[in-house]
């Protein structure tokens, strides 16, 4: 059941209803079954999975909240990891660590009998499975005490706006909202489904809208112009983006009309000035989970440089790992593991140069220089995180260094190779939609944001660009194809 159906906006508009129709008392078990029935809407026999996880870590926490050290409390921990990783191995890693052994037998010519699973990847298992482990990570480190209330615990791993893809949301920040009384407010809601709409517009009007354009490279590496995969990598960088933080923003909104809170996810990443700024604002909950449950216990960064550079490197292959399991994953993992031991290595050299050029005295032109060699670095990335295989990969950055020189020649011809089987109205709406995405992003960066901005002209201008919105969706929304939402596969 895809945010992006009308199955969805039924089914959301029948629990929100519902929701604000029962008592208080009653309203946690509408919730639990809402989110087990959608859950369930993908594949039934899969929901005995976010049962089983959510019912060990409920245990788990129980037996830890009764003891005082936690040294007693370590088996417990210890039940929960195995537990979830356990799961997440057995359906996410067991056949790519399989077929990599199988290909190691191969070349010394061992006969490897281990056969590969065959079993689908359920829906949301990374990020179910990561947020029952922090809530018995917290009562193990004292954080917080264990939740007596099954229901309510159970609602915190499966409540159906964030449960697919995120935010991955922590125990401390969302159990408590579900006990409060909530009262229908007409301008929490009038906000919550502007967001939603927002997050639609991005993802019909524009990541679905370019996904064929990137397919149309990137599934056929090799066939191309150089121009082609410059274009098909922004195009890419645009689809992800604007289809996760889509699903983020339809979430955060459609939670917040049945006022619930969840974390913000997205802050216009690709303005930031440096790797570390990226990551401070792409994929928020994720990039904090692996900060504190992770980063941190390793020791950060207050053990000497090498076994710092170490806890970053390994962060980020584990966060690459957590993506998926594929190489491409692990290579883009490494890469930004790498840009940020690089940015600190370099950041004297850095600073220098800046002060040779004179860079510190036109902030605006450092800060243009700053972004664009992070997009530059991000990019690159991406050619990995979206190719297939890592062959693939090789040949599209090969490909894309050639491009270069192509846009300074008969660039004409090779710029519309990309969108070979796109009718020409397609890219105009695509092209249109980004530049309104853009222009949104810097408002939000202004004082008041967008909202603010929004709130202080007349109402006929506000309702003006709300109807065009949604109109734009109506009319041009590319429902034609059936576009999963990327994060789903993780």
């Amino acid at each position: 059941m895809a945010f992006n159906s009308i199955r969805f906006l039924v089914f959301y508009a029948v629990v929100v209803l519902a929701f604000f129709a029962i008592r208080h008392r009653f309203r946690w078990m509408l919730l639990l079954a809402a989110s087990l029935f959608f859950y369930m809407s993908w594949r039934a026999e899969y929901v005995v999975l976010i049962l089983f996880s959510g019912v060990v870590d409920y245990w788990v926490a129980w037996q830890m909240g009764r003891r005082e050290t936690k040294r007693d409390r370590l088996p417990f921990l210890l039940v929960s990891l195995v537990s979830n990783l356990g799961l997440l191995f057995s359906f996410k890693y067991f056949n790519f660590l399989n077929g990599n052994v199988r290909l190691l037998a191969e070349l010394i010519g061992w006969n490897y009998p281990v056969p590969m699973l065959e079993v689908l990847l359920p829906v949301g298992i990374s990020f179910y499975t990561f947020q029952t482990m922090s809530y018995s990570i917290d009562v193990y480190w004292g954080r917080m005490k264990p939740e007596r209330h099954f229901g309510i615990y159970m609602l915190y791993v499966c409540y159906f706006p964030q449960l697919v893809a995120g935010p991955i949301e922590r125990a401390q920040s969302l159990l408590h909202q579900f006990k409060k009384r909530i009262t229908y407010d007409h301008a929490r809601t009038a906000s919550g489904l502007k967001l939603m709409a927002w997050g639609m517009f991005k993802k019909v009007m524009i990541a679905d809208r370019v996904a064929p354009m990137v397919d149309h490279v990137y599934n056929s590496p090799g066939q191309h112009e150089g121009p082609a995969y410059i274009l098909a990598t922004l195009l890419f960088a645009i689809q992800i983006y604007c289809d996760f933080s889509g699903y983020s923003d339809i979430a955060i909104g459609g939670a917040r009309v049945m006022g619930v809170d969840l974390m913000r996810n997205f802050r216009s990443p690709y303005f930031s000035k440096s790797i570390s700024e990226f990551w401070r604002r792409w994929h928020i909950s994720l990039s904090t989970w692996f900060r504190d449950y992770v980063y941190i216990p390793l020791g950060g960064n207050r053990k000497v440089k090498w076994r710092w550079y170490y806890n970053l490197f390994i962060t980020f292959v584990l966060s690459g790992i957590w993506h998926g399991a594929n190489w491409t994953f692990v290579i883009w993992g490494a890469l930004h593991g790498a840009y940020l031991i690089g940015a600190n290595v370099t950041k004297g050299l850095q600073e220098q140069a800046g002060r040779a050029l004179g860079l510190q005295r036109v902030p605006v032109l450092n800060d243009a220089l700053h972004m664009t060699f992070t997009l530059f670095l991000v990019l690159v990335g991406w050619v990995f995180f979206r190719a297939d295989h890592l062959g693939d990969a090789l040949s599209i950055l090969k490909g894309a260094t050639v491009g270069i020189s192509g846009f300074l020649g008969d660039a004409a011809r090779d710029l519309y190779a990309p969108f070979l089987g796109t009718v020409r109205s397609e890219m105009v709406l695509a092209m249109g939609s980004i530049a309104m995405l853009i222009l949104v992003d810097i408002l939000q960066g202004m004082p008041g944001g967008v909202n603010g901005i929004l709130a202080r002209r007349p109402s006929w201008q506000r309702w003006s660009i709300y109807y065009g919105l949604v109109g734009s969706m109506i009319f041009f929304g590319a429902y034609y194809r059936s576009v999963q939402f990327i994060y789903f596969q993780f």
